[in-house]
């Protein structure tokens, strides 16, 4: 049967910046996304608990609820998206939602790479699904391209760079010779760099992208103690200066391949996140 003209009615867990746009999005897009899908979707629910923020979005008042247990328990919400961010109480709530056979919308690339393994049995237990393309490279889409469009393919080999500060940075360095510090404050000055930036120059956010393309082309489930990580934060303009003498330049690379002889699982894949030429 036909879902043209569907309803599907949206909880959105969180009103922070992302779930402030998220929201705006639905609302603003709807006729939009009716005539392209033929169906009706509609945001229902908003859990926040800062009350102030309700005033950032114009839908009626009863739309809110400062308790997300009310928006996951609701029996005529069909999606969840979850833009809290974090470990906790966003994995708390995602497993709720499958439990209950909701379907689950989520960027959150850390949650997913570290609690992937449960989230992912936990929907299939329920017959419910995780929804996860603006997780990694959302604008290529790069998740998609691998899940379906690939789906035929051995993979052997992922390389690639995923995050944008760093390789901000980079560039920076390699282009203008702008010492690190320099490059970081200019990065979070054009808010491209968060005021703690660690996950990004550490490498700890290109190690979860990386864990998440793996678990689909590898077809297992990797988790972050399975990648060597290192970052750009030991780099300087000696470094970039050495390597450019060279005819190379650097770039912080996720790199995934499978081991002579082995099959993709765990044991069989190396993965590593670190500066290379």
């Amino acid at each position: 049967m036909s879902e043209k003209g569907k309803v599907h009615r949206v909880g959105l867990l969180g009103l922070g910046t992302v779930g402030t746009g998220t929201a705006r999005i639905l609302l603003e897009s709807k006729p939009s996304l009716r005539e392209k899908t033929g169906l009706d979707i509609r945001l229902h629910r908003i859990a926040e608990k800062n009350t102030a923020r309700y005033r950032e979005i114009d839908v009626p008042r009863k739309t809110f609820t400062a308790d997300a247990y009310e928006l996951l328990r609701d029996p005529e919400i069909d999606i969840v998206v979850e833009v809290i961010g974090g470990l906790e109480p966003a994995r708390t709530f995602v497993l709720e939602a499958l439990k209950r056979g909701k379907a689950v919308v989520t960027a959150n690339k850390a949650l997913l790479a570290q609690h992937g393994k449960e989230l992912f049995e936990t929907a299939l237990e329920h017959r419910a699904s995780i929804g996860f393309e603006a997780s990694v490279c959302g604008g290529v889409p790069v998740i998609g391209a691998i899940r379906d469009g690939l789906v035929a393919n051995r993979i052997e080999t992922i390389y690639g760079i995923l995050n944008g500060t760093s390789n901000y940075i980079l560039t920076r360095m390699i282009e203008e010779r702008a010492p690190y510090a320099a490059a970081l404050k200019e990065a979070q000055a054009k808010g491209y760099a968060e005021a703690d930036p660690t996950l990004d120059v550490g490498g700890g956010d290109t190690a979860h992208k990386l864990v998440l393309l793996c678990n689909l082309a590898f077809h297992s489930m990797f988790n972050l103690a399975d990648v060597h990580v290192e970052g750009i934060a030991g780099l300087d303009l000696a470094d970039v200066r050495y390597a450019l003498e060279l005819g190379y330049t650097v770039k912080l690379l996720a790199i995934a391949k499978r081991r002579a002889g082995e099959e993709g699982g765990r044991g069989g894949l190396e993965m590593h996140v670190h500066p290379t030429l």
